[in-house]
């Protein structure tokens, strides 16, 4: 009998996890290597969050949550939905949860049956597949280019729609493109969605905030989805919040009491203090946040343009969160250093060896002819690793 068990064999690693691990092992051994691979924000969480921790251990919260959030929490979490989106939720289509990431697994968990399809727009985020994998789900990646800024279009949503179709899983801002739909293109998506009405979307908006172009769109604006969109954020990236780990979701209650149920019984409510300081952090207005964003901006175009200087790369204009996803499928087939580049793996694994700078495969997101870079490090370091990365390829 093998001990363990087929689910966890069959599941991969987190391409993004298992790259900040080998670049910290690689640290540990005393090479200077800078880290382009985590969506973590390199600032601190803002002060005036981190008093309402203090307040809240000094008030002695440091009993059990309820499982789907505290009360006024979850009343902050309605107020932000229809301050930002328009969005109008009662408490109970609110459940709060252990970071965005366990929202997510939670919604797979209560909606995906064996060999139900989810469609995926891809590029998409690394946990995706494997969650509705892990599900017995089969995800349906749906290929987009940087000729369509990564983003999937109607008629190719139409095509990937089967009988087994269950629901369509996408992140805008997206991570790992940048890329965000806008009202258009998500009614004309919605267009199609109306057809199948036993069709479930889940909407990652977790980078709302990260915005370079303004008025961010959430799918469940439109009277036709709002009953059919389980709508996904959190505060990690917009607040630097990533180790506080509280993410939730608005959507239809019967979804929201069933992610509950299956909570109470995995990791029961989130963390107490974080929730506490959540409360702050989305009371507040956006603006409190903009000089993340403003900042964020400034790098993106410094990257851009020093990427651009690089030939070989082929990148889009991200529009928001903190990565580019450049097409490096120029250097396949060639040999650089002795060591041939068969695909997106070996490129990455080149820069890291060889330039000493962590990116993220793009096949792990469902594109094998890109990578993921992250640009929520100093400019310092996007410079020096820009640098590097251009004397390695030359």
């Amino acid at each position: 009998m093998q001990l363990l068990s087929d689910r966890i064999l069959n599941m991969a690693t987190s391409a993004t996890l298992a790259m900040a691990a080998k670049a910290r092992e690689l640290r540990t051994e005393g090479k200077d290597i800078i880290g382009l691979s985590l969506g973590e924000p390199d600032f601190n969480t803002p002060d005036f969050i981190k008093d309402a921790a203090i307040q809240a251990i000094n008030d002695n919260y440091n009993s059990y949550s309820p499982v789907d959030g505290y009360a006024d929490l979850k009343q902050a979490i309605i107020t932000k939905f229809k301050r930002d989106n328009n969005l109008t939720y009662t408490p109970t289509q609110i459940v709060v949860s252990t970071g965005a990431k366990q929202s997510l697994a939670n919604v797979a968990a209560v909606m995906v049956n064996k060999g139900d399809e989810v469609i995926m727009p891809c590029p998409y985020w690394v946990s995706y597949a494997d969650i509705v994998k892990l599900n017995e789900g089969i995800p349906v990646e749906v290929p987009t280019t940087i000729a369509t800024d990564f983003k999937m279009t109607p008629e190719q949503l139409e095509a990937a729609i089967t009988p087994k179709t269950k629901m369509i899983w996408f992140s805008s801002p997206c991570n790992p493109s940048g890329s965000i739909y806008s009202k258009e293109e998500l009614r004309g998506l919605a267009d199609v969605l109306v057809k199948y009405p036993d069709i479930y979307v889940v909407s990652d908006e977790i980078y709302e905030h990260i915005n370079y172009v303004g008025g961010h769109e959430s799918i469940a604006q439109f009277e036709d989805m709002y009953d059919r969109t389980i709508t996904v954020n959190g505060v990690s990236k917009a607040f630097a919040m990533t180790g506080w780990r509280i993410g939730y979701i608005g959507g239809p209650e019967k979804i929201a009491r069933a992610c509950n149920k299956m909570q109470g019984q995995i990791t029961s409510g989130a963390n107490c203090i974080a929730q506490r300081a959540t409360i702050t952090a989305l009371n507040a207005e956006p603006s409190k946040v903009k000089y993340m964003i403003d900042e964020f901006k400034v790098r993106r175009d410094l990257i851009l343009s020093l990427l651009n200087e690089i030939e070989g790369f082929k990148t889009n204009t991200p529009e928001g969160a903190f990565y580019v996803f450049p097409n490096i499928s120029h250097f396949f087939g060639k040999t650089l250093r002795g060591k041939t580049i068969n695909n997106a793996s070996d490129f990455s694994m080149y820069l890291l060896e060889e330039a000493l700078v962590a990116t993220v495969d793009g096949g792990a997101f469902g594109n094998p002819d890109c990578i993921r870079i992250s640009y929520a490090a100093s400019q310092e370091q996007i410079i020096e690793a820009i640098k590097r990365i251009k004397e390695a390829l030359s």
